[in-house]
């Protein structure tokens, strides 16, 4: 899949509400692991992710910090290969475990008085 933007916002604030923002980001992660965008977009976020900080002189008067990081997001699974796995959980469902067997007399065995 070719690379694809999702949602960008650039704007000028003042440096209080850039703590904020960066505040309310880490909520968020620290929360429900996900970063929420625009009016009603949200990214889940993986549990590990690759993190780049990068500070750059752009000219003799500008500065940038730049804050990345990423993910890879795990392939869907196929719906043959889910069916496959469910039967083989049936499959060891229903055989019966060999402590269970050992343990219970059968029907027609009497315990010994």
């Amino acid at each position: 899949m070719a690379r694809m933007d999702i949602y960008e916002d650039a704007r000028t604030v003042s440096r209080a509400d850039l703590a904020a923002w960066l505040r309310q980001l880490a909520n968020q992660l620290e929360s429900d692991g996900r970063v929420y965008y625009g009016a009603a977009g949200a990214v889940a976020v993986a549990d590990e992710v690759r993190c780049e900080l990068e500070i750059e002189r752009e000219s003799e008067t500008e500065l940038s910090v730049e804050i990345e990081f990423s993910w890879t997001v795990p392939a869907p699974v196929k719906a043959a290969e889910q069916e496959t796995v469910a039967a083989k959980d049936d499959e060891a469902a229903e055989e019966p475990k060999a402590e269970e067997s050992a343990e219970k007399p059968k029907a027609e065995e009497k315990p010994k008085a």
